[in-house]
């Protein structure tokens, strides 16, 4: 009963028909059509989610080879960690760390920890870090100071309970000088080797 309620309301005609082959089934008609045909109907129904034609294998690596050789790349950005935090950067910017940090003012630093680097056309993404070597980032310390004075006041309702602290958390200003790119391109499979050592920045 439900089924022929079901059946005016189908659109498509597959469903009427799958209507149709669940109605014979549930009226006890066990003949051997009845089964293949509502598993042919439904494997007719199912369609491919990806509607892009597959790019040809090491294409995309050649194509970025001839933007890094021609120098027509644009202009590069980087996704780094740096002390826990990420940041997503490009030459000239400038960056607040907060916390304690051992560099001092005037020290050039290389930051190792890049998550991912891109262009105009194209994005390289590390897993979880883009092999070493590959991008070259160029930092400099300008600044260590201290925060704005930060309030952290404390309440506690009926209870007669007020506390109010002030506090001024350590900063470190840093440029960032360059961001480039191997001069050897992408290479068609990047592999980290083992032997890299510890990052610390």
């Amino acid at each position: 009963m439900f089924l022929n309620r079901l059946a005016p309301l189908a659109r498509t005609s597959g469903v009427v028909s799958i209507a149709n082959a669940f109605k014979a089934l549930s009226l006890g008609a066990t003949t051997p059509q009845t089964a293949p045909a509502l598993t042919t109907l439904v494997c007719k129904t199912r369609f491919n989610s990806s509607l892009a034609a597959p790019l040809p294998s090491g294409s995309v690596v050649k194509a970025v080879n001839a933007q890094l050789a021609s120098a027509s790349e644009g202009r590069l950005f980087a996704v780094v960690q740096l002390c826990g935090k990420q940041f997503k950067i490009t030459s000239g910017d400038i960056i607040i760390v907060e916390g304690y940090w051992p560099p001092t003012n005037g020290d050039r630093i290389r930051l190792d920890k890049v998550l991912l680097a891109g262009g105009k056309d194209f994005s390289l993404i590390g897993r979880p870090l883009v092999p070493a070597g590959l991008v070259d980032v160029q930092a400099t310390i300008i600044e260590k100071s201290l925060s704005h004075t930060k309030t952290h006041f404390r309440k506690k309702r009926r209870k007669q309970y007020m506390r109010i602290n002030f506090f001024r958390a350590q900063q470190t200003m840093i440029r960032i000088n360059s961001i480039e790119l191997s001069e050897k391109g992408v290479p068609e499979q990047p592999t980290a080797s083992r032997e890299e050592g510890e990052r610390f920045f």
